[in-house]
């Protein structure tokens, strides 16, 4: 059993019994005798050997191993494509959110920005002695500041964010 093990582990890691003796420090003569069953090696020369031929001594003594068979890679095959179809539609999810908020974004500029046309800033007009109309309209003139700075850069962003998630054809 030891010796059909043996022999047939080294042909599979394609070596020679002599380069199997090299990779030992034996002569090629003990190979063949363990290959042959005429002698068996001690414990230490099984570790050495399971070293070299990259496998376990539970291995080299008998027990028995399980190759992947060709249902079990077929399973793995069919996980892995679940997987790719997973993480595509959740792709596909997220460019559409990223595209609707890009949508959304120039929608509540146009928006903002007609509301702003349509009072032609009021707060110029308000009596800024009163303390409660000053602070908001000093608040109002702050977010029309820096709604006319800012708007025109997102709406550029967020047009050309629609352009780059759109469904491609």
């Amino acid at each position: 059993m030891l010796n059909e093990t043996i022999k047939a582990i080294r042909k599979s890691k394609g070596l020679s019994q002599e380069e199997l003796a090299i990779k030992l420090n034996v002569v090629r003569q003990t190979i063949s005798k363990w290959e042959q069953g005429l002698s068996v090696p001690d414990s230490d020369m099984l570790i050495s050997i399971s070293e070299a031929l990259e496998t376990s001594v539970s291995t080299l003594l008998g027990e028995t191993v399980i190759e992947s068979k060709v249902d079990d890679l077929k399973a793995i095959s069919e996980k892995l494509e679940i997987i790719n179809l997973q993480l595509a539609q959740r792709k596909t999810t997220r460019r559409k959110i990223f595209h609707w908020l890009f949508i959304s974004s120039c929608v509540v500029i146009v928006i903002i920005s007609a509301v702003l046309i349509t009072l032609n800033s009021p707060y110029l007009a308000w009596n800024y002695s009163d303390p409660e109309t000053a602070v908001f309209g000093a608040a109002s003139h702050a977010f029309e500041w820096l709604f006319v700075r800012l708007a025109p850069i997102i709406l550029i962003g967020a047009i050309v964010g629609i352009f780059l998630t759109r469904k491609k054809v």
